[in-house]
């Protein structure tokens, strides 16, 4: 992309074009277009890959209930939404859910919702703010009343790996490729507090090892914050789930010189190592790895993320410390709900309680 502005595109609505032309002339017209133009392109570059996959899949969810209702599906209008809103949480999903039912969990419902948004407004028909609201507010309404019911939809929480867990898994995965590939995978990525997508995208080359541990650079985080080069040094005390020997005792079986290479990639049945893993393949990993080593609550991807916060916390680190390893923003809503499952117990506002003056 070299930022020339001066092939001229359709991108712009006719009438928006005419006004500009209108008003500063059709040479000046044209260098607008070509501007609105080029900042699509830089828009598509810098947008992460699962976030476009996200708003193109929930594209597809409002052009069902356009279709389905009869409704125009460039009119994001206020009734619109409400009604979109009221639907996907009644019967939008094209099939069951788990618990059979065909509405959408409130949090999926919220990004399809965001999806229509964006997607409305990339076609020159943005939604207005009072529209937004409205069916936001809607949402959050119908959500609480299937809260008060005892009605629960969608997975809920990524349940957090614990240090206890990450030892059951050590002692489970033994010497071959798989068993210290995926002991490196869980180890690293708990520790990083890494996303599922952020672990397929290592390379070799964003693993370097240091006289104090390693340093992990990830390039395909999802914000800004979370692109980010962090540490992780030698677990001395507990060297059974030592991040930094994981890797190292990998690396070794891995054998591969080419820094180009991925940091975990696919291993077949028969031994065979092939490409990347895809972000849906590290969640199998740490999945079935740790239903393989007994853990009681079944863990995803996401554990691994969720976990770092909530272990940081027990062990009394700096929440800023944390947020910066795991690529949250301070004060992160994300995360600080991971931290309260460490605080519902040991800083819990109604543990010990006893009279004043000893009585």
């Amino acid at each position: 992309m070299d930022g020339s502005l001066e092939k001229l595109t359709q991108g712009v609505p006719a009438e928006i074009r005419a006004a500009w032309a209108a008003r500063h002339g059709e040479a000046a017209a044209e260098r607008l277009a070509a501007a609105e133009d080029f900042a699509d392109a830089m828009k598509e570059a810098t947008t992460p890959p699962n976030t476009t996959d996200t708003y193109s899949k929930g594209w597809k969810v409002w052009q069902r209930f356009c279709a389905e209702q009869g409704l125009p599906e460039t009119e994001g209008t206020r009734g619109a939404l409400v009604a979109y809103v009221a639907w996907m949480l009644d019967r939008g999903r094209a099939t069951p859910g788990r618990d059979g039912g065909r509405g959408y969990a409130p949090t999926s419902a919220h990004s399809h919702l965001t999806a229509a948004i964006v997607g409305l407004r990339e076609r020159g028909r943005p939604v207005s703010k009072d529209a937004h609201s409205e069916a936001r507010a809607r949402l959050e309404g119908v959500a609480t009343q299937l809260a008060k019911a005892g009605e629960r939809r969608g997975r809920g929480k990524a349940a957090a790996a614990d240090l206890d867990s990450l030892h059951r898994i050590a002692a489970a995965c033994d010497g071959s490729p798989t068993g210290r590939r995926d002991l490196s995978l869980i180890l690293t990525g708990f520790h990083f507090a890494s996303r599922a997508s952020e672990v397929s995208g290592l390379l070799l080359a964003d693993i370097t090892v240091h006289a104090r541990g390693i340093k992990v650079a990830v390039v395909t985080g999802k914000t800004k914050r979370s692109v980010r080069t962090v540490a992780i040094p030698y677990n001395n005390d507990e060297p059974e789930i030592c991040a930094v020997r994981a890797w190292q005792q990998w690396c070794e079986i891995y054998g591969r010189t080419d820094l180009t290479a991925a940091a975990f990639p696919r291993i077949d049945r028969w031994g065979h190592i092939g490409g990347a893993m895809a972000p849906d393949s590290v969640t199998n990993a740490v999945t079935r790895v740790a239903r393989r080593a007994g853990v009681p609550i079944r863990w995803t991807g996401h554990s691994l993320r969720s976990g770092l916060a909530t272990e940081g916390r027990k062990n009394g680190k700096d929440p800023v410390n944390i947020a910066k390893q795991g690529g949250w923003a301070p004060g992160s809503k994300a995360m600080l709900g991971y931290m309260q499952l460490a605080d519902e117990w040991d800083d819990n506002a109604a543990a010990g309680l006893r009279r004043s003056g000893g009585q």
